[in-house]
């Protein structure tokens, strides 16, 4: 048999917080015995010196580190405060900026469709809000909030920013279809402002993707038509009022039959942010 092994005996260690306590006690008494009996006091400074004085310095840096850790917390805790008032503020101010904004790309609208109407002051007009567009990126059909109570009627022209959006071409009691130029199924007649020659102008969604649509039917005699020209209405057609821009030719070249010249075109109306339009009230063949 192995012999028992004994355990080492645990030394029992009295916790701090009673040697405060004892401590305590002891320059308590010592303060009694010194006010009550006569007892030279140096050997009690030295007693006191040796255990009350670092006891002293402990509770003090205890309390100061207590203060500190207070202050601490109070600072953050206003920090937080001051914190949360200011994000308050930030959405305050961005909900403000992001209101003028819309308000300042509302009025430049306007201020452009002011423009419109100046330039075509002799053609009575309204103006109209865009309420519903079409699925895809571009502004290739959509709905007005006038209708035929306002007096709109199938064929009138709209325009808006720099030139021609496009035509009305269905009516309801209080809105309107219009179907712009740069829709799939729209043909414009047109002409080059500076030469007066003619070409028809077709609408492309695909190349609107690349930001312009096509024309042909130019003349290959029309040998004074540059890149950058004017796109305008021409006066031969069905629909449209002569005259109204278009847009500007951004490229050009023969046709394989060499009697033609076809390429494309530029719009001068931004046809992905429509919001506002002008509608000629009076359709071509009633002014005429």
């Amino acid at each position: 048999m192995s012999p028992l092994v004994r355990k080492p005996e645990e030394k029992y260690k009295l916790p701090t917080k009673y040697w405060l306590l004892i401590l305590s006690a002891i320059s308590v008494i010592l303060m009694l015995i010194t006010f009550v009996f006569d007892i030279p006091l140096k050997p009690l400074n030295e007693v006191v010196s040796v255990t009350v004085v670092p006891l002293q310095k402990g509770i003090s840096i205890v309390g100061e580190n207590l203060y500190s850790k207070k202050e601490l917390f109070n600072q953050v805790n206003e920090l937080v405060d001051k914190n949360n008032k200011l994000m308050e503020q930030v959405n305050e101010l961005t909900i403000e900026n992001n209101k003028l904004l819309q308000d300042t790309i509302e009025l430049n609208s306007l201020l452009k469709l002011y423009e419109l109407d100046q330039t075509y002051s002799d053609y009575p007009k309204t103006g109209a809000r865009v309420i519903s567009g079409s699925t895809g990126n571009w502004f290739s059909t959509f709905i007005i909030d006038k209708g035929s109570n306002d007096g709109m009627k199938v064929g009138m022209n709209v325009l808006a920013g720099g030139g021609l959006v496009g035509r009305i071409t269905e009516v309801g009691a209080n809105w309107s279809r219009v179907l712009s130029i740069i829709d799939d199924t729209s043909n414009v007649s047109c002409m080059v402002l500076t030469t007066n020659d003619h070409l028809m102008v077709s609408g492309s969604l695909a190349n609107m993707e690349n930001g312009y649509i096509t024309f042909d039917q130019l003349s290959e005699n029309a040998k004074d038509v540059e890149v950058g020209d004017k796109i305008v209405t021409s006066n031969i057609s069905d629909v449209y009022l002569p005259g109204i821009p278009v847009g500007n030719i951004s490229y050009m070249e023969k046709d394989s039959n060499h009697l033609s010249v076809s390429g494309y075109i530029t719009p001068s109306v931004n046809f992905d942010h429509i919001s506002e339009v002008l509608i000629i009230t009076k359709l071509k063949t009633e002014l005429e």
